[in-house]
């Protein structure tokens, strides 16, 4: 029988690019492909044929059966991790079979992750383990339908074979679409080479990409380093707004996009602590909860750095204009964090002191270890009935301190010109009932990798797609964990 030809219409632009940005090579072919998960939904948005995919879905997602316009290939980068320079990374685990131009007119990357050994994999087997598959799965997806610019999951099939860690582990290939992986090690990786007109190749592919606009600046690269920082500002902004923790910010992880990218040993806080650290491999907690904008505006120096030859050909001239760049970044980040603090707390106004009463609310939940979501989505109902105070009152130990504050909260809404209901819909808006808990996502993986059980995992997903709407049905999984289900480490998939 003949096979129908498969196409997924690309356009391939970082395949464009000169040899030296990437390395052209298949994706190594898996034994017994299973499916696991297939996101209909993205792969319409992305103009993709159903139908094509339903026929096939295990031999295209395993990468064993490639569309016919495919140009796969492993992009080059380098990258700071943990502060030290590494000069030559890249995909050592990841094809990219190409773009897409979907349905909105957005440009997006398809990428398979777990794909096996390319030039850049080192003394790695280029597979992935079927739980840090999951866990991107879930992960990612919950981050899209909390309104957090991310990359996506489009599937997730097992491979038949076993991957070795401590372990024998099962083996699992991931299909992730992203609006596209440059990152700053991209950057780096040309820029450590004294490549300097490749990173003008590589800037200008971003500036086409993300940021057109760029183009009729009287320095477009200046302005693509304002772009990128803008971007991560409120995107750690939203980070920190939802209790989450990337657990490995290293330049080869954070996307030009500013997008998220790359779920490894992250995890949502439970209880609020800014000194909260998930990652096994963070040992010296350089990237805890509360040290990600630093780290964020330390990583766009690295970029101002790779950008300084087109700045300015003048290193005096190049250095003072990036330096005011990035020194803005703190500045940018308060912007957003105030505005969101703002909806999470449900003002529409802003006053002086907004700051002051949303620190004084984070002091009292660090002291009492209050739980981070429930503490906010109990105060959507006391901002629209008064009686459900007690409700939050009942998640502190001590009362003292969060009375004092409930009174100056009061008294701020009291100037606000909204109505109980309106605020009250403004803060569910801003302030989701369900997060992927961290011991529900390990529950959700033990079954499917331990037992074969992906019911939890497909249960969990279906929960995390409507992560603002009350689902009485499911109001277990909106609780925090019991002592003895509490998760303290976080593992790095590789």
């Amino acid at each position: 029988m003949t096979i129908p030809a498969l196409n997924f219409g690309f356009d391939n632009s970082y395949r464009r690019l000169p040899d030296h940005f990437h390395a052209r090579l298949d994706p190594v072919p898996v034994t017994a492909p299973q499916p696991i998960a297939l996101n209909r939904s993205l792969a319409e948005t992305l103009g993709l044929n159903l139908a094509d995919i339903d026929s096939d879905m295990a031999t295209i997602f395993s990468g064993n059966r490639l569309p016919e316009d495919a140009e796969p290939i492993a992009a080059a980068y380098a990258g700071h991790q943990f502060g030290q320079f590494v000069p030559q990374l890249g995909d050592g685990r990841a094809i990219l079979l190409g773009e897409v131009v979907d349905r909105t007119g957005q440009r997006k990357d398809i990428q398979l992750k777990g794909s096996g050994r390319t030039p850049f994999s080192r003394s790695g087997d280029g597979r992935a383990a079927l739980g840090p598959v999951l866990r991107e799965y879930l992960i990612s997806e919950a981050m899209y339908a909390l309104g957090i610019p991310t990359t996506r999951s489009l599937a997730a099939v097992t491979t038949g074979e076993p991957v070795y860690r401590e372990q024998a582990l099962p083996g699992a290939i991931l299909t992730r679409v992203a609006a596209s992986h440059i990152r700053i090690g991209t950057f780096q990786f040309f820029a450590a080479r004294g490549d300097n007109e490749a990173v003008r190749q590589l800037a200008d592919h971003v500036i086409a990409r993300h940021y057109p606009e760029a183009n009729d600046a009287e320095n477009p690269y200046l302005v693509l380093l304002e772009r990128v920082l803008d971007r991560q500002a409120y995107l750690v902004t939203r980070w920190l707004q939802v209790g989450f923790i990337h657990g490995v910010m290293n330049t080869d992880n954070m996307a030009v996009s500013g997008e998220t990218i790359d779920y490894g040993p992250c995890a949502f806080m439970d209880h609020y602590d800014p000194a909260m650290v998930f990652s096994s491999i963070d040992q010296g907690g350089r990237y805890a909860f509360a040290n990600q904008p630093r780290i964020a505006q330390w990583n766009l120096a690295r970029l101002a750095e790779t950008l300084l030859p087109l700045i300015n050909t003048d290193p005096e001239q190049a250095i003072a204009p990036a330096t005011d760049v990035i020194n803005a970044f703190s500045e940018r980040f308060e912007d957003y964090w105030q505005e969101g603090m703002r909806c999470k707390l449900g003002l529409a106004t802003a006053e002086p002191d907004d700051s002051t009463l949303t620190q004084e609310l984070f002091n009292a939940m660090h002291r009492d270890a209050t739980d981070f979501t429930l503490t906010f989505r109990e105060l959507c109902a006391a901002a629209e009935e008064p009686q459900s105070e007690v409700t939050v009152r009942n998640l502190f130990g001590n009362s003292q301190p969060i009375d004092t504050w409930i009174k100056r909260w009061r008294e701020r809404l009291a100037r606000d010109p909204q109505t109980p209901n309106q605020r009250a819909a403004q803060m569910r808006a801003a302030n989701p009932a369900f997060i992927p808990r961290n011991h529900r996502v390990e529950q959700a993986l033990s079954a499917a990798v331990e037992k074969g059980d992906f019911q939890p995992f497909e249960t969990l997903r279906q929960i995390l797609e409507n992560p603002y709407q009350d689902q009485p049905a499911m109001a277990a999984y909106a609780e925090p964990p019991l002592p003895s289900e509490r998760v303290y480490q976080t593992f790095c998939g590789t």
